[in-house]
């Protein structure tokens, strides 16, 4: 696929940059196939509100979450089933790594 202008380029990095924070990959994991309120995840997660709430306004501007309200509750679920499926290949990438690395480590340590 050839694309005419580098457009597309800029807008998935600022997602990936978006995504480059450990409590934002948590929260993707913690809302896979759910919704959840604001509550829901501070307890679930343990972060203090106020930087739950900056990660999650980047994650729906970003258009990576999605949040409705209903009543005095926010809901927030992935945007896409296929964020999650990005990171979980990530996971499996950084995964095969840390096993090929502890390989050569113990090969160098066992002679």
């Amino acid at each position: 696929m050839t694309i005419p202008d580098k457009s597309l380029f800029k807008l998935q990095a600022e997602v990936c940059k978006a995504l480059g924070n450990p409590v934002r990959i948590e929260v993707i994991d913690l809302l896979c196939g759910k919704e959840l309120t604001f509550g829901e995840i501070v307890k679930k997660t343990g972060y203090p509100k106020s930087n739950l709430s900056q990660h999650l306004s980047v994650m729906v501007n970003k258009g990576i979450l999605l949040q409705r309200r209903n009543g005095v509750n926010v809901y927030f679920k992935l945007a896409s089933k296929k964020v999650y499926s990005a990171c979980c290949t990530m996971r499996g990438v950084l995964l095969e790594k840390l096993k090929k690395e502890n390989e050569i480590f113990k090969k160098l340590t066992d002679k």
